[in-house]
């Protein structure tokens, strides 16, 4: 017998922790738990709560099967304020039985479900006004040229009485960690991140209260540069880019038992700067700490502060100060050395067996004033540390000991992308279990897995995984190693629907977003940043600012999330933002006599065949690229703009679309449906973005690209903008089985030559190591970059058989396709409704056996291969499918 629905704690927008949000009406989502086969959700009821768990307001009951990002039930939150929320819902065929408050559903002769537990929702400061703290930095002499020490920053406080509640409200230009009474304050690493700070200063709320007593207090924080005055971009970099002074900005709000409220601020009144052990703490270049300078107490009352400096005021920020859309960076694992190398030279060095980003966590006893020092890479190259793909970075951390006992040290204010840990000055024999390397990214929650019958298949999707993790810190970047960790757009468009499938990447991304349209509306001609924060400096001229396939994010990313979320108002907040650019792109093939025209693109960046030192010479015209993406780009805002009611939009927007592909089919495409450019990458585009409205030119085109597959010996030819095609476009060509040889190859370039190479992550260039175990000779090779990673949404969709439908994954796609001798795939998604999963086995006799569970409250449309290919459709549940192929 089916038990009855259990709705889990609703959500809370797209935040993992409702704690400090900035939106005063958070729209809710649930999952709701049986095993009642077809179930779906006939109505709800949204309830507030008080503290005392007495209702505050109710939604009543709303027939409606929604149960995603659904309306705030009652009125806007205040700054500060706390509710509590729970959620029942109806079932549409009134088999929820009684309910935990018993009565019936009016009309469909069941009741309710026992309400969901509680979620606990807080708002932090909503209003400018809200902020009284003003910030403040050391007034002692920086030179913006050098490398500043992390300042220490403390203030005493007296709290009169018991305290009933505490809230720290604090961010930085540059990076902090807050300590009350010498204890931590949060776990967050690096806060409060990297945003346009131009426009948007991110500010985090902690709890306090547990680290507060009557009578004496210190709240204190440790400040560094971080991504606002240290060294960031790339060729070399520059200092200073947003400011020279890093600075804090902190409010504590006290309530006391009796019901009184006390505040302490920045300011510069009360406050006292010192510098302490860490000499430097750089992005790029890493750590130096001398435990002998600590000061023992810093944090805590009674403190000597006589030697302390005082502290310079600033003005408020002029940028707006916003709570976090998405979780902070966290220390996620840790890992262990699997084995320590001595190289040619004589050097020792640790092998962690995973190329990761994070730091090292050491444990070590010596004299006073000995240092160790700790170098990263990511590879080793003919035995020997392979520091020369880190450029500029020295990427390098040096610990002095204060002696007299065992010593514990973790660098504080950067990251490191490594395998490989030289170690230098190490204090006797060397014992692996004193040294771990703690991995850092964005703590998202992971939603999406993938297995199969191919071990190489699967540690390939693996490394795509940890490419992820390593370049989701904070913004999505390029690499995380070298001299550059920057928020390329273009890495991101294209990898987007991988991101968005393995990890719930929405409120990240969401953030990100709107410092990209901030960053682009304020610019006269409205086109994207080429990186997002945007470090680039305008004097940069190495290519021109508007590129295809990068600029085009403002667009697609956004599709992306909201056929993967769900969240029509992401599509609104980013609608100005998407029309800007698409009407720039316009303009350009406007000039252009309806194309856009001889301007220098990046275009199939990374073409395999491209030279080491000339990594945009592709074989497939820059011009050919850009209008494609243009075709897609406007098309794709046309469905927006539907979506969103713009019906004057969408028929502008489409008529563009169908404009440019007319232009492009008359300068590109020739009657038989080849390509100007013969390439791999060209016929991709044309497969995959609707380029070839007739279909004796798609046969033709797709006869073509098997040819060309077959003629390179089923090496892979694409870079960035083919590469996340390549496979559909076979697919789309009916050869689905050549897209499985070029998966399985082996041989450079393929997806699998790096995992027989030992990679761990994904790498930058499809040869970023040479068969000789030599690094590529370009100067821009990175070890973990997750563009090229952008197959294992074809892994996910194709191979395993599992995507969305319509959006959000209210309706799901069952289509696995079974090949290249692979005898199972899996693939299992955490949707807003709950888990999905399909997995597909090849049994004796040649039967296909396709088990899939499909989530309540939703659907799933069925593509099965075989002897009966008709599509079906199946409600929520598990099913199992047999079929003779």
């Amino acid at each position: 017998m089916a038990s009855h629905p259990a709705v889990q704690a609703p959500t809370v927008e797209h935040h993992r922790d409702p704690f400090g949000i900035g939106e005063p009406r958070p729209r809710l989502s649930w999952r709701t738990e049986t095993d009642a086969e077809g179930w779906r959700q006939g109505a709800y009821e949204v309830q507030l709560l008080d503290e005392e768990g007495a209702p505050l307001a109710t939604s009543g009951r709303v027939d409606s099967d929604e149960s995603v990002l659904v309306p705030w039930p009652g009125r806007p939150l205040r700054s500060r304020e706390r509710a509590t929320v729970r959620v029942r819902v109806w079932s549409a065929d009134g088999a929820n039985g009684a309910g935990a408050d018993g009565g019936s559903g009016a009309g469909d002769g069941g009741g309710p479900s026992p309400w969901s537990p509680p979620t606990r929702v807080e708002t932090g400061l909503l209003e400018p006004a809200d902020w009284t703290a003003r910030p403040i930095a050391p007034a002692w002499p920086q030179d913006p040229e050098t490398p500043q020490p992390v300042a220490l920053l403390r203030r005493d406080f007296t709290l009169r009485s018991p305290v009933a509640s505490a809230r720290l409200y604090v961010t930085a230009y540059g990076v902090y960690e807050a300590e009350i009474n010498g204890v931590r304050v949060g776990d967050h690493v690096l806060a409060p991140g990297w945003t346009s700070y131009e426009h948007r200063l991110r500010y985090q709320t902690f709890d306090v209260a547990g680290h507060l007593r009557e009578g004496g207090n210190t709240l204190g924080a440790l400040l560094g540069e971080g991504w606002y005055a240290g060294r960031i971009g790339f060729q070399g970099g520059r200092r200073a880019i947003y400011g020279e002074l890093p600075a804090l900005l902190a409010q504590l709000e006290v309530q006391y038992t009796d019901g009184t409220t006390e505040t302490v601020t920045t300011g510069e009144s009360g406050w006292r700067a010192a510098t302490g052990p860490a000499l430097r703490s750089e992005i790029y270049d890493g750590e130096a700490y001398d435990a002998r300078r600590e000061r023992e107490g810093w944090s805590s009352p009674g403190h000597d502060t006589a030697e302390w400096s005082d502290v310079r005021e600033l003005d408020f920020p002029t940028a707006e100060l916003v709570a976090p859309t998405g979780p902070p960076v966290r220390r996620t694992e840790t890992i262990a050395p699997v084995e320590v190398r001595t190289t040619p030279s004589g050097r020792t060095v640790l092998d962690f067996g995973q190329n990761l980003v994070g730091r090292l966590r050491i444990t070590v006893s010596g004299p006073a004033g000995h240092t160790v020092t700790l170098r990263h890479a990511e590879v080793l190259e003919h035995g020997e540390l392979g520091t020369r793909p880190l450029r500029f970075a020295k990427a390098t951390d040096t610990y002095t000991l204060r002696g007299g006992g065992v010593e514990t040290y973790e660098p504080r204010f950067t990251f490191h992308g490594f395998r490989y840990a030289e170690v230098e000055g190490w204090p006797g024999e060397l014992d692996p279990a004193d040294v771990t390397a703690v991995v850092v990214h964005s703590d998202m929650a992971r939603t999406g897995w993938f297995s199969c019958s191919d071990p190489l298949v699967e540690r390939l999707h693996e490394n795509v995984v940890w490419s992820l993790r390593g370049n989701f810190l904070d913004v999505p970047t390029d690499c995380p190693q070298r001299d550059e960790r920057l928020g390329w757009t273009g890495d991101i468009q294209v990898f987007a629907p991988t991101a968005a499938f393995l990890y719930d990447c929405s409120g990240l991304l969401t953030g990100w977003l709107r410092d990209l349209a901030a960053e682009q509306l304020a610019r006269p001609d409205s086109v994207p940043p080429l990186v997002v924060p945007d470090v680039i400096p305008d004097t940069f001229t190495e290519f021109p600012r508007a590129q295809a396939v990068w600029a085009d994010v403002a667009v697609l990313l956004p599709w992306v999330l909201y056929r993967r979320f769900g969240d029509r108002e992401l599509l609104r907040g980013q609608y100005a933002s998407m029309c800007a650019w698409v009407d720039t792109a316009a303009s350009y093939a406007a000039e252009g006599g309806g194309l856009w025209r001889h301007v220098f693109q990046l275009g199939d960046w990374l073409d395999p065949t491209a030279p080491p030192d000339r990594p945009a010479e592709a074989r497939t015209d820059g011009d050919l690229v850009a209008n494609a993406y243009l075709v897609r780009t406007a098309a794709v805002l046309g469905d927006i703009a539907e979506v969103l009611g713009e019906g004057a939009d969408a028929a502008r927007y489409r008529a563009l679309a169908d404009s440019v592909r007319a232009a492009f089919n008359e300068e590109f495409v020739t009657p038989a449906g080849r390509l100007s450019s013969d390439a791999q990458t060209a016929y991709a585009l044309a497969l995959c973005f609707g380029l070839l409205p007739d279909a004796r030119q798609r046969e033709r085109a797709g006869e073509r690209l098997a040819a060309i597959v077959r003629g390179a010996d089923f090496r892979i030819a694409t870079g960035f903008t083919g590469t996340p095609l390549i496979c559909d476009a076979l697919y789309a060509a009916g050869e689905p089985e050549l897209a499985y040889r070029m998966l399985l190859e082996r041989g450079c370039p393929s997806w699998l030559y790096p995992v027989t190479m030992g990679a761990t992550t994904m790498w930058e260039r499809w040869d970023s190591m040479l068969p000789d175990g030599s690094i590529n000779p370009g100067d821009m090779t990175s070890f973990n970059h997750y563009a090229l990673g952008a197959v294992a949404d074809w892994l996910h969709r194709t191979v395993a058989g599992l995507g969305p439908a319509e959006p959000g994954w209210r309706r799901l796609r069952i289509a696995p396709l079974p090949g290249g001798g692979l005898t199972h795939a899996s693939a299992e998604h955490v949707t807003p409704y709950g888990r999905a999963r399909v997995e597909w086995r090849v049994e004796d006799g040649g039967v296909l056996v396709v088990e899939a569970v499909v989530p309540p409250n939703t659907r799933a449309d069925v593509h099965l291969p075989g002897d009966d290919p008709t599509p079906f459709t199946v409600d929520a549940g598990h099913h199992v499918f047999h079929r003779k192929v």
